[in-house]
């Protein structure tokens, strides 16, 4: 029989830990990979029957890689979920069928973003596909990209229908933070490759970024919620490109 493990990634997820847990329990083990909580995140996991396991966090990559390596002698598969995700009984048993397959070894998967508490379906936030049901035999991180982690796949790669829940960014301050912190590793990547703004990035890549998520991926589907994400997103591209020019 196919062997299933789940693995959250944890840093003080005292918040969520445990209704993710609950719905993940449907996989033969479930094991929270902590960066060393310094909440009750290790205690209510444990509560909740899942294992713990923890290790320093150095990048998003990194810790996905060790967490397969700390799994990959005891199953067959494993399904990535942060803690701020649920999977519902359709995708549950959508997952049990898929991983009976013999040639695919990775499953992108739909989710559905709730951002300042709304269901986002425009501007980018849907499909959004996430590579996180994983064989562990043919499955590894590209450990250059250190955030929005890469999955190198040795083999063929399939999507599933039924999407997983994400409870996304709850409010605008954790938006910003978060959204702070993306656009300057993406300018130090750009930095690194050697590409100099110039003043016309500043005027045109956020108006292109504006259209794109509001007119191309449809944000307009979203209403005044769409308009206000379409907005802010390209405010922060005007932001990498201003983080940019700062680093040379």
């Amino acid at each position: 029989m196919t062997h299933l493990t789940a693995i959250i990634l944890t840093y003080n997820e005292s918040e969520h830990i445990e209704a993710c847990i609950e719905s993940v329990k449907f996989a033969d083990d479930v094991v929270v990979f902590d960066s060393y909580s310094t909440d009750d995140t290790v205690a209510l996991a444990e509560a909740c029957g899942a294992e713990v396991m923890q290790r320093t966090f150095d990048n998003y990559a990194g810790q996905r890689n060790a967490a397969l390596d700390a799994v990959q002698d005891r199953t067959d598969w494993v399904l990535f979920v942060d803690a701020d995700e649920r999977i519902p009984q359709n995708l549950v048993d959508e997952i049990r069928n898929q991983i009976k397959s013999q040639s695919i070894v990775g499953w992108g998967i739909p989710r559905h973003n709730y951002i300042f508490g709304k269901l986002t379906l425009g501007a980018g936030w849907f499909p959004d596909y996430q590579t996180r049901l994983l064989r562990v035999d043919s499955a590894r991180y590209d450990p250059e990209r250190q955030v929005h982690e890469v999955v190198v796949l040795d083999g063929e790669e399939g999507q599933l229908d039924n999407p997983m829940i994400h409870y996304n960014y709850r409010d605008l301050t954790h938006f910003i933070h978060k959204q702070q912190r993306y656009v300057a590793y993406d300018a130090q990547i750009m930095f690194e490759q050697d590409i100099r703004p110039k003043f016309r990035n500043f005027i045109l890549q956020p108006l292109r970024h504006f259209y794109w998520r509001f007119y191309t991926l449809k944000g307009y589907k979203d209403g005044l919620h769409g308009l206000r994400l379409s907005m802010l997103m390209a405010w922060y591209e005007f932001r990498k490109y201003w983080i940019l020019r700062q680093l040379w």
